[in-house]
């Protein structure tokens, strides 16, 4: 026969319980709440009926927050992180000890009573009557687990931890009426089993799963007679029976525990005797909580899961659900991180810069096709010490990241893609002046020009006085002539680039709109370097992009069951044709076969790339791929204060730092690590005609700039070039230093048709 609920009838059950809410509930049962004995017998019963009635019928009992476990994509684990660290069992993986011991010193007439052990109440008013105090309680196990569902509910909002444990009537009276519900539900084994998973053990462990790995390294299911009688001990007092900083008091709490076993015939006296002379035998594991405990140096992938996850509205319609979701935990995130791949960019990070260092680096690979993050990593680790940060030097701001860094001359294949997206053959030859001003005017997006100032003309240069056209497009990529691509971005117009970057996932760090200027050619706007890991993987898939991905499955135990959740879907289009895209393979690979980035080559494996170094040596990079792996390495001040002119980087001296002198070795390394072993895939094959320039002498590095009319001290170029010597560019100088002057206001004026600025105007 069915049980009758509320409404229907009492089940009796709740006729006693109501009964003793009138006649004992409103006195004997408040004995242990901390109200004196005789003004609580004072209660009106009427009171205490209704507000009995009144309660809801059903007790909303949420999902117990877990552990979330992070792992890579072959299964290891990267790290555990949770709000509260639980691991939910079922009774049969806790000891027979354990759930003895807890039943023994806790509610020793479990399994005889109902939701209220009457004989409890009665022996603990007497007790308390007797002494004057609230010395003993009364709460059955049962009465104790609705109280920690409450205080699971409150989650970590203090006001509501204080609600559910707060020491007044109502509050027992609804634990009680809830009591009877759970003891008809659920049954004596599962309220124990509820019970054992839920409770705080102290030590940031929830649960006896968690609190046997805390205290002794093992599972609940292997603990033995005196290590469960310590466990059940610490419950009623986390703090004060902490056996890691009073192990006097741990250990007389553990004897009273093995003493009433005995007394209640759990256990013989003998064996209560010799267990009590046994050494708490504590084998503590410190708390692994967080991105700060990874594994590979992956701290900041690990972040950037988190922020996805926050963020990305597959995990929820609201920020609010999104970090419900994360904080009640059980998750169990695999996540694209090739473990190969990660420890060779670590590996090649730490040989290259030191965490020390004035200047830090980033580095990140992307399976191009897929979107996959491999790799993440950077040389000042996640953490809070000196030389440590939370700032993740690889991706935008809104995703953990800071400001960004110029990429200066890695932009210009993107110019190159646009430019051959718009008919432009490969064998385009260009005047390449060592010198010349901005060309003016320049068509932009909406029907808008960007006009050079006529009074004061913006202008650039390259890195030698010898780097003088004409050029074709093959080897001004090569020598990263900055006048060749200028002269580009001004014949094919500016927004075919801001197209071309915004197909290719190019966008800002800090998340504002790109400008519609010619310098952008020149690498003036801050990028992250998954950015430009990204972007480089579209030309190593032969013209498709597809969005970085960080997830690969996300599963989610809540109780007994497990669930699979959506998760993100990297989003592929055509950024360019597969010609374009070849036609770019072809220009980059004579970039590291014999231009600027010679020292990031792989040998035999074929690899293109691109340098690039900002003006005033604040940042450098080297950004390049093979068909099956692309990535970015960025070295620079975070804080873009420290220029990298005479300076010390992993032990090594350096006068001028240079796109293809420090990121690109440890590109080199990080590649060949993360691909040995794999395929070795080689660029479709694309024939550029040869314009059959003139010959001339190899440029050292990816060609800076100089506006300064002539003036060769004037070094303050705003934006990412890579500049001449303070002799112009023809002081023989190896690695001349990047000096580039603008007139102040050059990037303003776009707002409007007519509006201008001191460098240019939009008309």
């Amino acid at each position: 026969m069915p049980k009758k609920r509320s409404g229907s009838g009492l089940s009796p059950t709740q006729q006693a319980a109501k009964f003793l809410g009138v006649s004992v509930l409103a006195g004997a049962v408040l004995a242990g709440i901390a109200l004196p004995a005789v003004g609580a017998l004072g209660l009106a019963a009427k009171g205490s009926v209704e507000s009995f009635d009144e309660l809801p019928v059903n007790m909303k009992t949420p999902p117990l927050s877990q552990r979330t476990t992070i792992l890579d994509a072959d299964g290891g684990q990267i790290a555990t992180v949770y709000s509260r660290d639980r691991t939910v069992v079922p009774l049969k993986d806790i000891s027979p000890y354990l759930q003895k011991a807890i039943v023994a010193i806790e509610d020793s007439r479990f399994y005889q009573h109902g939701a209220v052990d009457l004989k409890g109440v009665l022996r603990a008013l007497d007790k308390n009557a007797r002494s004057g105090e609230v010395s003993q309680g009364a709460s059955t196990l049962t009465q104790q687990y609705v109280k920690n569902v409450f205080v699971e509910e409150a989650g970590d909002d203090p006001t509501k931890v204080a609600q559910a444990t707060q020491q007044t009537i109502g509050r027992k009276i609804r634990e009680l009426k809830y009591a009877i519900q759970v003891e008809e539900e659920l049954g004596k084994k599962k309220i124990l089993e509820n019970y054992l998973n839920i409770t705080f053990f102290g030590q940031q462990a929830y649960g006896v799963e968690a609190a046997a790995q805390r205290y002794f390294s093992k599972s609940a299911k292997d603990l033995t007679l005196e290590q469960s009688a310590l466990l059940a001990g610490i419950v009623q007092s986390p703090s004060r029976y902490d056996p890691v900083n009073d192990e006097t008091e741990a250990t007389k709490r553990r004897n009273t525990v093995l003493q009433r076993m005995a007394a209640v015939g759990d256990i013989s006296r003998a064996q209560a005797a010799d267990a009590m002379k046994a050494p708490l035998g504590l084998k503590v594991s410190k708390p692994k909580n967080g991105c700060i405990t990874a594994v590979k140096g992956a701290g900041f992938f690990c972040d950037y899961v988190r922020e996805v996850f926050l963020t990305d509205p597959v995990f929820g319609k609201t920020k609010e659900k999104r970090a419900k979701i994360w904080n009640q935990g059980g998750l169990t995130i695999r996540t694209t991180m090739d473990p190969q791949s990660q420890n060779a960019a670590q590996a090649s990070i730490k040989d290259h810069v030191y965490k020390s260092d004035e200047v830090a680096t980033a580095a990140t690979i992307v399976q191009p096709g897929t979107g996959k993050i491999l790799a993440m990593g950077q040389s000042r680790p996640y953490g809070f010490k000196k030389n440590e940060t939370q700032i993740n030097l690889s991706v935008d701001q809104s995703m953990g990241g800071g400001m960004g860094y110029q990429p200066g001359s890695t932009f210009k294949p993107i110019v190159a893609a646009a430019a051959l997206e718009d008919g432009m053959p490969a064998n385009k030859v260009y005047s390449s002046p060592y010198r010349m001003a901005y060309p003016s005017p320049v068509s932009a997006c909406d029907g808008k020009r960007w006009m050079n100032d006529p009074a004061n003309p913006a202008r650039l240069q390259n890195e030698n006085s010898s780097e003088v056209g004409p050029y074709d497009m093959r080897e001004a990529t090569a020598k990263s002539v900055n006048t060749y691509y200028v002269q580009m971005i001004s014949d094919i117009g500016i927004c075919p680039v801001t197209t071309m970057a915004k197909k290719m996932g190019v966008v800002r760090a800090d998340g504002n709109k790109m400008p519609q200027v010619p310098s952008i050619a020149l690498g003036t706007q801050e990028m992250s370097p998954l950015t430009m890991a990204d972007a480089y993987a579209t030309f190593a898939s032969r013209g498709m992009h597809c969005t970085p991905v960080a997830i690969e499955s996300v599963s989610r135990r809540v109780g007994d069951k497990t669930t699979s959740l959506e998760v993100p879907k990297s989003t592929c289009s055509r950024a360019m044709s597969e010609n374009t895209a070849d036609t770019i393979n072809a220009l980059l690979k004579g970039v590291v076969e014999d231009g600027t980035g010679t020292k990031a080559g792989l040998g035999s494996r074929p690899s293109a790339g691109k340098t690039g170094t900002t003006d005033e040596r604040y940042a450098a990079w080297f950004v390049g791929y093979t068909p099956n792996m692309a990535g970015a390495v960025w070295v620079g001040d975070p804080a873009h204060k420290r220029k990298m002119s005479g300076i010390t980087i992993g032990g090594r001296s350096y006068g001028k730092v240079f796109g293809g002198e420090v990121p690109g070795p440890i590109w080199r390394d990080m590649m060949s690590g993360a691909l040995e072993g794999k395929p070795v895939e080689n660029f479709n094959a694309v024939h550029i005609p040869d314009s059959k320039p003139r010959d001339r002498g190899d440029g050292d590095e990816d060609g800076g700039g100089r506006g300064d009319g002539g003036n060769d001290d004037n070094d303050s170029f705003i934006g990412g070039l890579v500049g001449g010597n303070n002799n112009g560019g023809g002081g023989g100088e190896p690695f001349p230093t990047p000096s580039f002057s603008i007139p102040e206001g050059f990037f303003r004026g776009q707002s409007n048709g007519g509006g201008n600025g001191n460098g240019g105007r939009f008309g």
